[in-house]
């Protein structure tokens, strides 16, 4: 196929996961923990150990009399009445479980769609975005648990250091135990460094699941539910995290591409405050992005209500919570998705509530409204060519009229014939200034492609997080890095830098492993086995440690963030007035 020599697995964002049953099953070194008056067997391989599946929430919904793939637990009904609501938090433990397997996943939008026209191979596609379509394997709503990793000899009352992560999956699909997204990795190392810590990774609702968004969903209050299940897991770190060896005064949360996005709206919710959930912050590939208030998404609202047959119903809201859930994720799946045209413009996003945010989220920013923690925020070179494959090749966008026409329908819908003139300019017909960037006139998969792939990585990834990072220099403690590695044709082709690349340099063994363990323990990336310095990021010293080179180990450089300076402020000044 065309596109499959230009596309190479990444991540497989998603796979499955089960409550852990009520059991009474352990081996002489099985690790055990206390919870409430519940013990809990987990798993170790010597040197680590894990407690998999959790249960941090009481769960969504539960069909009546579903007995449990791999657990064997037979629900006693339904519990419907909490789908599209926010999480409430578990019941104190009671019993035996063993937690040696991974729960149930949150539902799954489907990445399936049709390119057969295009002659894509929709596989190598789908590894391309980070995302696979997970239909085969278990999921379901009582999907809201966490997993723990932490060093075999470490007990009650160490007070480690914890490290708490967000999936990535563009709010649509991911799972808190991707492979090669685990934390058993990087505890290894941190151990390796004796500076040992505890790793957890958490699910959250994804999807309209997680993400409903209209007028009916604000008049509820029950906006940005997956953002409020990552709070609600964070307040059971903060209650259990003491039984592993945690110390939860000492918890950095990190995330990848919509996990860091979804680091960010957690770091500018509620005027800032933390409430003591965490000290510090990582964000790879995600800043808090430019939506705008939750209304903007009722005409997926309304498709959903048409679609599953609530149309003209006296509450189409709660009408949607007791569809059977085979109809409901149906109707989901029909929505558009990360393989769609519409770019990063996804139906199902974090948007202003009211509530969790109560403005778009830079705004936010702008006002002041941010966590007032040390952090890293880091991107890759070329984050939008993933996005940009699909729309340049199925709407065969072509011309500079074209790729007007998409941008303006796509992103600024609302701004005024005429408005985008400048940014058009600043994004120019040029293939030599587009994405993947530095490489010249090739990659053409379109003649419009590139020059899509250079403004939508601007737009949703590289400006956003330049503007955090100006609004916040001189306020807290800042890092960034930017991932230039792996441009070699062979490699990477039309995707150059991609949109996921550097997590293998973190999720290690990788040279960013060591700078993360650091930044975890003592608020500072720097340390002696690091490979090179890395300063502050300030607005009088805009450094980036900057990863180049063909594979790992990277060279690693000291750039400033002074690219595209005019194009990103462009396109923050119309972030601000017309958000998504």
């Amino acid at each position: 196929m065309f596109l499959s020599s230009h596309f190479l697995l990444l991540v497989a964002l998603a796979t499955s996961f089960t409550f852990a049953a009520p059991s009474s099953n352990a081996s002489a070194d099985s690790p055990i923990v206390t919870l409430d008056n519940g013990t809990f067997i987990g798993g170790t391989n010597g040197t680590i150990n894990s407690f998999l599946g959790i249960r941090f929430a009481q769960p969504p919904w539960v069909p009546s009399a579903r007995v449990h793939a791999q657990t064997n637990i037979k629900t006693s009904g339904s519990t419907g009445d909490l789908r599209f609501r926010l999480p409430v938090a578990n019941d104190p433990y009671n019993g035996t479980y063993n937690v040696t397997n991974f729960g149930l996943t949150c539902p799954q939008q489907s990445q399936n769609i049709s390119l057969r026209d295009l002659n894509i191979d929709i596989s190598a596609l789908t590894a391309a975005l980070g995302v696979l379509s997970n239909e085969s394997l278990p999921q379901g709503e009582d999907c809201l648990n966490v997993n723990v990793w932490a060093p075999a000899d470490v007990h009650r009352g160490a007070n480690l250091s914890v490290f708490v992560w967000i999936f990535p999956g563009g709010f649509q699909a991911g799972s808190n135990a991707a492979r090669g997204l685990r934390g058993d990795t990087i505890v290894q190392r941190s151990i390796e460094l004796g500076e040992p810590i505890i790793f957890v990774s958490m699910n959250y609702r994804v999807s309209a699941f997680g993400f409903l968004a209209s007028q009916e969903v604000e008049d509820a209050e029950v906006g940005n539910i997956g953002l409020w299940d990552q709070r609600q897991a964070l307040r059971w770190v903060q209650k259990y995290i003491a039984a592993f060896g945690g110390n939860p005064a000492n918890v950095t949360i990190g995330g990848e591409s919509a996990g860091a996005i979804s680091v960010g709206l957690q770091m500018v919710t509620n005027g800032g405050n933390t409430e003591g959930l965490f000290r510090a912050a990582f964000m790879s590939s995600g800043s808090p992005i430019p939506v705008g208030n939750i209304t903007h998404g009722q005409k997926y609202y309304d498709a959903l209500v048409n679609d599953t047959g609530c149309f003209g119903t006296a509450d189409t809201l709660e009408c949607l919570r007791q569809v059977p859930y085979d109809q409901l994720k149906k109707a989901v799946d029909m929505s558009p998705n990360l393989l769609s045209t519409q770019g990063v413009n996804l139906p199902w996003l974090p948007r202003a509530d009211g509530k969790f945010l109560t403005a778009p989220p830079p705004q936010l920013v702008l006002s002041g409204s941010v966590a007032d923690v040390p952090f890293i925020s880091g991107d890759c070179d070329d984050e939008g060519t993933v996005f940009s494959v699909v729309p340049a090749l199925k709407l065969n966008i072509t011309t500079s009229d074209e790729f007007a026409t998409w941008i303006n329908e796509t992103y600024f819908s609302t701004v005024p014939a005429g408005g985008l003139v400048d940014l058009f300019t600043l994004y120019p017909d040029d293939p030599t200034q587009g994405s993947p960037f530095g490489t010249g006139d090739r990659y053409q998969l379109t003649k419009q492609y590139k020059r899509m792939a250079a403004l939508q990585g601007d737009l949703i990834f590289q400006a956003q997080r330049r503007f955090l990072l100006e609004q916040r220099s001189g306020k807290q403690n800042t890092w960034s890095y930017l991932f230039q590695g792996r441009k070699n044709p062979f490699l990477q082709g039309a995707l150059g830098s991609r949109h996921g690349d550097d997590l293998p340099t973190y999720f290690g063994p990788g040279q960013m492993t060591d700078y993360l363990v650091n930044f975890v323990n003592h608020l500072d990336p720097n340390g002696p086995t690091v490979d090179a310095v890395w300063p502050k990021y300030t607005n009088s010293s805009t450094n980036l440690l900057t990863l180049t080179g063909e594979s790992a180990p990277y060279q690693l450089n000291i750039t400033q963030d002074d690219y595209r300076v005019e194009g990103m402020s462009t396109l923050m000044a119309l972030s601000l007035k017309y958000p998504l």
